[in-house]
This record gives C-alpha cells, sequence and structure tokens, in this order.
C-alpha cells in the first residue's frame, strides 16, 4: 500500500513542464509513485528546476533515477528554487515501472545516492498514493534565511549566510515583519519580469526573526510564494533594520502593489527551502 511522507500551493509554472510526464496526478497502471525528501546545497546549480542556462538539481536526480530504472518518467520537485538557493526537505515525486523494480525498498535512498554529486542528498524515499502531486498538494512551505549581522564574516558559513556588517535594529525589523503576517496581496514583493501574474494574495503564517549571537534567522511560512516573494520580504527587513524604512512603510507597501516600492531583494545563497506541508498536518510554532 501507499506511504505518504511529509507536505505544499504551486508557486509558479514552468514552461518546461509538459517535457516530464510525471507532472501529472492520474494513476499510471505499471508504475509505482515515489515521494522523495531532497536535500542540495544549490551554490553551484541553477536552481531545481531544467534550465538552458545551466546544471538544475532536478536534471542531476533524474539522470540518478534513470541509471536505476531507465523507464523512470522523471521527477517533479514541490517547488521551484533560484540558483544559488539551498534544499534542506525539498519534495519530488517520480514513477518508476514495477517490471523494473528490483532494489529491495530500504536501500533505494542509498542506491540513489551513489548516482549523486555529494552536494545533493536524497533523504528519505517512500511509496506513495499514484494520485499524489509534489507541487499541487502542498498546503504550506518554510523557507528561513541566514544573515551573519557582525563587522567580520563567519568564514564557516560561507555560501549560507548573507553578511550584513553593519548593526541591524531587530525590533524594529521584528514590527515590521509582523505586517507580513496573514492574507493579504503581496505584488510589491514579487518579481515578475514583464509577466502579470493574476493572482498575488498569499497567506502568510509565520514571519519570524531569530537572533543568536551574530546569527539571525528569519523564518517565513506560507500557504505559498510568488517569485523571489521570500527575498524581497528579508532585502526589505533588512532595510528596516538599517533605517533606510520604518516598520509602518512596510504596511504602505503592501498597499501600494508596486514592487518599487518595496525594498531589495536579498542574494539567494542565504534562503533555504526548510520544509513542506501536505494534506491536514498543521504547521507547527517555529523552532
Amino acid at each position: 500500500m501507499s506511504t505518504p511522507i511529509t507536505d505544499s500551493t504551486p508557486e509558479s509554472l514552468s514552461s518546461k513542464e509538459g517535457l516530464h510526464p510525471a507532472t501529472g496526478s492520474f494513476p499510471r497502471p505499471g508504475y509505482y509513485r515515489f515521494k522523495m525528501v531532497i536535500a542540495f546545497d544549490g551554490s553551484r546549480y541553477a536552481g531545481w528546476q531544467f534550465q538552458l542556462s545551466g546544471l538544475a538539481v532536478q536534471q542531476c536526480v533524474e539522470e540518478a533515477l534513470k541509471k536505476l530504472f531507465p523507464g523512470s518518467l522523471g521527477v517533479h520537485g514541490c517547488s521551484r528554487t533560484d540558483a544559488g538557493v539551498h534544499a534542506l526537505a525539498l519534495i519530488a515525486h517520480a514513477d518508476v515501472p514495477k517490471k523494473e523494480f528490483r532494489i529491495p525498498h530500504q536501500k533505494l535512498t542509498l542506491a540513489l545516492n551513489a548516482h549523486l554529486p555529494e552536494d545533493i542528498r536524497i533523504q528519505q524515499v517512500l511509496r506513495c498514493p499514484q494520485n499524489f502531486h509534489a507541487q499541487y498538494h502542498t498546503t504550506a512551505k518554510e523557507y528561513r534565511y541566514q544573515v551573519w549581522n557582525h563587522a567580520g564574516m563567519n568564514p564557516l558559513l560561507q555560501n549560507r549566510v548573507w553578511h550584513v556588517p553593519r548593526k541591524l535594529d531587530l525590533a524594529a525589523m521584528r514590527r515590521a515583519a509582523k505586517y507580513l503576517e496573514g492574507r493579504q496581496d503581496f505584488r510589491s514583493f514579487a518579481c515578475v519580469h514583464n509577466k502579470w501574474i493574476d493572482n498575488t494574495v498569499r497567506t502568510i503564517l509565520c514571519c519570524r526573526i531569530q537572533r543568536r549571537g551574530y546569527h539571525l534567522t528569519f523564518i517565513i511560512r506560507g500557504d505559498g510564494f510568488l517569485y523571489k516573494m521570500c527575498r524581497s520580504i528579508v532585502g526589505t527587513l533588512v532595510q528596516v533594520g538599517l533605517g533606510r524604512f520604518t516598520p509602518e512603510t512596510v504596511q504602505s507597501m503592501l498597499r501600494e502593489q508596486n514592487r518599487e516600492s518595496a525594498g531589495m531583494s536579498a542574494p539567494a545563497h542565504g534562503l533555504t527551502l526548510w520544509k513542506v506541508w501536505y494534506g491536514k498536518e498543521k504547521t507547527r510554532k517555529a523552532d
């Protein structure tokens, strides 16, 4: 029988989705559908999704799967991540022909990792229902953004945190973050290039900032995110902390629905897709 794992709402659809049969959620006779939890260091990748501009994490996972199961139908992830963004628990699904599945289930994670580079690791593989879809069945996602707020950068955190050497006003940033919680229009925090998005309303369940010494963690949990929305939120909050904006200015940014009214986008390398939720699983308070 099928065994669900953890946790997703669509972010934005890829123009390349037609290339991957795994995007379908209809039952496929003769196939098992597997759900994978994937962690990766995004430093040298062009993001999760297939790109013409460079190597993508999805491509590496598909190639590893094909080496074990030549008839597999591709891999579909819960979310797109930009170049340089990391993941602790990106969820993906894939369809594997039953006739090719001869590896003991408990060894599948090891077998896949043997064909992957060291900066991509499958954390768990479980059978799931044939109609499960890693992207369309999500109910919430959590991203975490790391900032090192000290004049001297910690070299052990290189490519994991954004170095902001000037002292930040944490109290002001926390006040501003509260204005971002709830269901509202986040058009001002979406980088949409020349495309117009019809629906830019999202629900932010949690926008918190934790501090441990010089290390700040921005925890942003919501039912879905627009393109570069998390990075725009963090960049704006950091500029609040630097005195560029007042906390209350965030309210007017939301009302104006104009990307130019909000703050900068934070660099990609500080962002990590932390956790994804599915179905009726409850989101808990951030650790």
